[in-house]
């Protein structure tokens, strides 16, 4: 499976299923929240590193690949599990990413500017990230 950036798919995203979304995000980040009320802000980051809107966006993406190709009149299911798949891989592969993110911060955010500190980790993130998908690409 060839993967690209197709932004006209945007437009196939009907608003239910951005508000899907925005509501499994928004429920985990309160969840993450009370639990870091309860135990601690150690304790409630790791809940918010929980992927919140991963497993609605899988389903949605298995979902309109699967109707894409009934509409060309083939079943689908193998195509929209694939197609959710290397969505999962993205995703694990940003993760790995968001470690580099968190060592960035956890060793110098007391050190003040904190803007600073923010944009180098966000930067190591999306740089690792790329380099783990480049490479995976390459094996």
């Amino acid at each position: 499976m060839k993967i690209e950036a197709d932004l006209s798919a945007l437009k196939t995203v009907k608003p239910h299923e951005y508000a899907v979304r925005f509501f499994f995000g928004g429920l985990v980040t309160v969840l993450a929240g009370l639990i870091a009320k309860h135990y601690g802000p150690v304790v409630g980051g790791l809940f918010l590193a929980f992927p919140a809107i991963f497993p609605a966006s899988a389903t949605l993406i298995e979902k309109h690949e699967k109707q894409k190709k009934q509409r060309a009149g083939l079943d689908g299911t193998r195509r929209g599990r694939e197609a959710a798949s290397v969505d999962a891989a993205g995703a694990s592969l940003g993760a790995i990413g968001l470690i580099a993110f968190a060592v960035i911060l956890w060793r110098y955010l007391p050190s003040p500017p904190a803007w600073l500190v923010l944009v180098i980790g966000a930067i190591a993130w999306l740089a690792l990230s790329i380099l783990l998908w480049v490479l995976r690409k390459l094996f």
